[in-house]
């Protein structure tokens, strides 16, 4: 993907500093209007509709860049058709000891243990209760979990649900970060089927205060096995669940990587080299699931090409975060103009003509791909 020259001054100077004091200075040259997305023509061919939301087109931000629900606005700016906010937990808290993020430059990949840190719910409402007071519009999704000491962690995915209902245009349950000991235990049959029962009847209750039924996600990991994909999906249909996720980062350390000297760190592996893994398990997920649950692929998207191919693998909506730290802020109005260049190439009229075309190839993959 070409980049503009103000992206490639822009990473050449990022590069230079420690990642996680990149990410906040990204974060800060949002929040004062230093960083701008240019104004994007509205393309009828990359709508979606889900649920009661009307996306301007399927490229969202993933959760782990605006934690604390910073500059949602901002980053809506750049292009995104929704960001995802978190994951916030309950309580603040540090996350994992630093150093805990790490670049694979030559691989166009990120590893990080950050351990979901975030200054809680309290704040983050505040922030967002605000942008809505300000009228703003936009998709803001939340992405809530569990406090790394919290005695119940079911519970804690409750609270998110009842703190946020008022201003999440949806949720994401996220319980596939492999960075807080013991969080994906949850994915197991039983353990998912109370957290979904639990935060399920917990967005029904307030349904009844915020007027409005909030979409629930569940966003899971790339690191099971055929039968625990078949637990994880058998449950989420069975709870109706809203839709659900598909992945989070691996644990997996391809053998192609280049970067040879950090790949052993521990941590979630994102970026490039899981395009391949995410996808399949996008596939296998949307064969398991039936055509009508929406789905949001994510895992190694950084172009219009690899965007489309999550929606031909069986994806409604695609999400990204770390193709953006390699792309720069002009990645998203670039890859919405490809991928609108795409669509009129081939003569469709809308995203839902190419959505799983390819879902059957993907899917006879083996998960470990």
């Amino acid at each position: 993907m070409p980049n503009t020259l103000l992206d490639t001054l822009t990473r050449k100077a990022l590069f230079t500093l420690d990642p996680e004091t990149a990410h906040h200075l990204s974060i800060l040259a949002l929040k004062t209007g230093l960083v701008r997305g240019a104004k994007l023509p509205d393309e009828p061919l990359l709508r979606v509709k889900l649920w009661d939301l009307d996306f301007p087109n399927p490229l969202g931000l993933a959760a782990g860049y605006d934690k604390n629900a910073e500059v949602p606005d901002a980053v809506l700016g750049l292009g995104f058709g929704a960001v995802e906010v978190g994951t916030l937990t309950p309580k603040a808290q540090p996350g994992n000891p630093k150093k805990r993020l790490f670049r694979l430059v030559e691989d166009d990949a990120v590893i990080n243990r950050m351990g979901f840190n975030n200054e809680g719910h309290a704040a983050a409402h505040v922030r967002l209760t605000a942008r809505m007071k300000k009228h703003k519009s936009g998709i803001i999704g939340v992405n809530v979990g569990a406090n790394k000491d919290s005695k119940d962690r079911i519970e804690d995915y409750v609270k998110g649900i009842a703190a946020f209902a008022d201003v999440a245009s949806f949720f994401t349950v996220n319980i596939s970060s492999p960075n807080t000991p013991g969080l994906r235990d949850l994915q197991a049959r039983d353990a998912l089927d109370n957290l979904l029962a639990r935060v399920l009847e917990e967005r029904d209750t307030q349904t009844k205060w915020v007027n409005r039924k909030v979409p629930i996600l569940l966003k899971i990991a790339p690191d099971v096995d055929e039968f625990g994909l078949d637990d994880i999906c058998s449950v989420a249909v069975a709870r109706g669940i809203d839709g659900m996720v598909v992945s989070n980062t691996t644990l997996d350390r391809p053998a192609r990587l280049k970067c040879t000297s950090v790949a052993h760190e521990m941590g979630g592996l994102s970026g490039t080299p899981i395009f391949n893994k995410s996808t399949i398990a996008l596939a296998k997920t949307r064969k398991r699931v039936g055509p009508a649950m929406p789905l949001i692929g994510v895992g190694g998207v950084n172009d219009a090409i690899s965007a489309l191919e999550k929606i031909r693998a069986g994806a409604n909506l695609v999400q990204f975060y770390t193709g953006l730290v390699y792309g720069g802020v002009s990645t998203v109005s670039y890859m919405l103009r490809i991928m609108a260049a795409e669509l009129k190439d081939r003569g469709v009229k809308s995203l839902d003509d190419i959505r799983g075309e390819s879902c059957e190839d993907w899917a006879k993959r083996p998960l470990n791909s």
